[in-house]
């Protein structure tokens, strides 16, 4: 699954240096506005020490864990939406992902300008919503008045319901609302996928903060944006983009003394990859055997066959039954010959719902 989380932010919050640390890739970073034109796009595996543990008991031939994506997007700036500072150019590449993380700048520090002038983390996290609203109303009210005629004309259910759903949204809109606020039928939701809207997307606040605030757990700032976060039933997350920089770039066998001299047994990398995991309402089942364990990624709630279809197609179309286990089975009872002793390997059929940490095996014919 290409599925794409989006870094946004104002100029020089940190966005770049994060995203460099995240894919160990080369987005430039620097001290000045807009030095980020282009979207970078990084692939990075999702850490799950599950995955290890299966490795344990079932001894493959390879190990592949799944992955996400993460688009580093140039820094928006007030005026965005009506093509201030580098415009609806980059509007259109946070349309283009899953879900948002906005990262704010939570520090002081006089040797890297700041685009409105001063720390105000609130303020910033104000500008860049607002942009997103301002381009979700601009594209909701052109196509409200594309269709308001012929809606209110025609005795085609879709389009009546497309209206519906469209007025629904101006209107929230039009109140400062966020799209994802809003609460939609199995009926509607198809009609609000195709409005692409920014602001529908869930979002992750990342309060980038300066190694000591790190050390310490936050500041006046990051309380003020942990609060803002709940106030829209998001979630915050602490990160020190610079000293997760220095992380990625030591070797592996140095970070777990260096993680410990912090106080923290993990980078802090690793809790943003789960968080957007999470944010995405993502889970992952897992294939073993002796040629290969794997971790797939689905979406929370996605039945078997459906499941089977991530692996190949084929697999969807001729799907039989699913035979499974929890890998918290497997790591009770040490091997899948006593997992079926023990009565915990099931036969599924076509509407069994995956489990996040399923081990699956799938039968099909094709």
């Amino acid at each position: 699954m290409a599925l794409q989380i989006g870094i946004v932010g104002l100029p020089n919050v940190g966005k770049s240096t994060l995203f460099n640390a995240l894919t160990s890739a080369k987005a430039e970073a620097a001290n000045y506005p807009f030095c980020t034109i282009d979207p970078n796009v990084g692939v990075v595996t999702v850490p799950d020490p599950r995955l290890d543990m299966i490795t344990h008991f079932i001894k493959p031939q390879r190990v592949i864990p799944t992955t996400i994506e993460f688009v580093d997007i140039a820094g928006l700036v007030k005026g965005a939406s009506q093509g201030e500072g580098l415009g609806n150019q980059f509007l259109s590449h946070i349309r283009q992902t899953d879900a948002i993380v906005h990262v704010v700048r939570c520090f002081e520090d006089p040797n890297v300008v700041h685009v409105a002038g001063s720390v105000d983390p609130l303020r910033d996290i104000d500008i860049i919503n607002t942009e997103l609203l301002l381009a979700d109303f601009d594209s909701v009210d052109k196509r409200l008045k594309r269709i308001e005629k012929q809606a209110k004309t025609t005795q085609d259910k879709k389009l009546k319901m497309e209206f519906e759903v469209t007025l629904k949204t101006h209107e929230a809109i039009s109140k400062g609302q966020p799209a994802r606020a809003l609460e939609w039928s199995d009926l509607e939701k198809p009609f609000v996928h195709e409005l692409h809207l920014l602001t529908a997307k869930p979002v992750l606040y990342v309060c980038n903060v300066s190694d000591t605030d790190f050390s310490a757990g936050g500041n006046q700032w990051t309380k003020q944006v942990e609060s803002k976060a709940a106030a829209e039933n998001n979630k915050s997350l602490l990160i020190c983009s610079s000293l997760e920089a220095e992380i990625s770039q030591l070797p592996v066998n140095e970070r777990a003394e260096f993680l410990a001299s912090l106080g923290s047994d993990e980078p802090g990398l690793n809790r943003l990859i789960l968080a957007g995991y999470l944010l995405l309402g993502l889970d992952t089942y897992f294939t073993a055997g002796e040629k290969e364990v794997r971790a797939w990624t689905i979406p929370r709630g996605t039945k078997a066959p459906q499941a089977a279809g991530v692996i190949h197609t084929d697999f969807e179309k001729g799907f039989i039954r699913a035979e499974t286990y929890s890998s918290e089975d497997l790591f009770k009872y040490k091997s899948e010959p006593a997992v079926k002793e023990a009565g915990k390997y099931r036969s599924e059929g076509k509407d069994y719902v995956v489990k996040d940490g399923d081990i699956l095996f799938f039968r099909f014919n094709v």
